[in-house]
């Protein structure tokens, strides 16, 4: 059975908490009312924001063949042009990997 990208940015979730890494699912999106339309998030930020040393991380999960939108390449382009690490990942391991790699860059 293959892993949906609910369950991933669970599992990336888990593991930033076994960590101790500070973090939190950053969810976007829209619903509609009687009342109206209403939006919420940031349009193409990452499923996860996260703190390491210092460094704002935002993890963008992704399975299968998706792809980023339109909206997430531009959110990415800005957020790394400020400084901070934008990753996509498509598996707990790759998350594994660059945190490891973040960590002999410092």
């Amino acid at each position: 059975m293959k892993q949906t990208e609910s369950q991933l940015v669970k599992a990336c979730l888990e593991l930033l908490a076994v960590k101790r890494i500070f973090s939190n699912r950053q969810n976007t999106g829209a619903f509609k009312t009687d009342k109206g339309f209403y939006k919420f998030g940031i349009l193409g930020a990452g499923d996860i924001v996260a703190v390491v040393d210092s460094r704002h991380i935002e993890i963008e999960c992704k399975t299968g063949r998706n792809k980023q939108s339109t909206a997430q390449v531009a959110y990415q382009k800005e957020l790394e042009s400020a400084g901070g690490l934008y990753w996509l990942i498509r598996d707990v391991s790759e998350l594994v990997d660059k945190l490891e790699n973040l960590k002999h860059l410092n």
